[in-house]
């Protein structure tokens, strides 16, 4: 007899989800590093990445690290926006986004990370924030 097959939700696209219905317009939330990076510091930058993860509850739950990069115009306005992400997504834990129940979400750390994206230019002011989100699978269509 064979194993039900399950499939687990897109840890990155619930994440960003959630984030650009919190922040709004503004703030540039994504997977990838926008083209236009320096120039949308202003109203900062949000980029998530799934870090990793593994099964919890066979065929059930899995827990998936979301590395999230925070970066702003100053380090002021990076804190307070690395804030606001980690509050957005704190507040999905026993939700349901895009069909996917997030069943807790858990604040892993915070760091001070300036972002040098060459030699030659200065530090961009980035917060790097871990977040551990368990994840609940879906029934594959069959």
């Amino acid at each position: 007899m064979s194993q039900p097959v399950t499939t687990f939700p897109d840890a990155e696209l619930l994440a960003v989800t959630v984030l650009r219905s919190g922040l709004g317009d503004g703030t540039h939330v994504g997977t990838e590093w926008p083209e236009s990076l320096l120039a949308k510091l202003s109203d900062g930058v949000v980029s998530v990445t799934r870090g990793g993860g593994a099964t919890v509850q066979r065929f059930v739950t899995e827990d998936v690290t979301l590395d999230v990069d925070i970066l702003a115009a100053n380090q002021g306005q990076a804190h307070d926006l690395a804030q606001l992400v980690r509050a957005h997504l704190c507040a999905a834990e026993g939700t349901t986004v895009s069909g996917a129940q997030i069943y807790s979400v858990r604040d892993v750390s915070l760091i001070w990370l300036p972002h040098q994206p060459g030699a030659e230019t200065s530090p961009i002011p980035r917060y790097v924030l871990v977040m551990q989100m368990r994840l609940r699978a879906a029934p594959a269509a069959v």
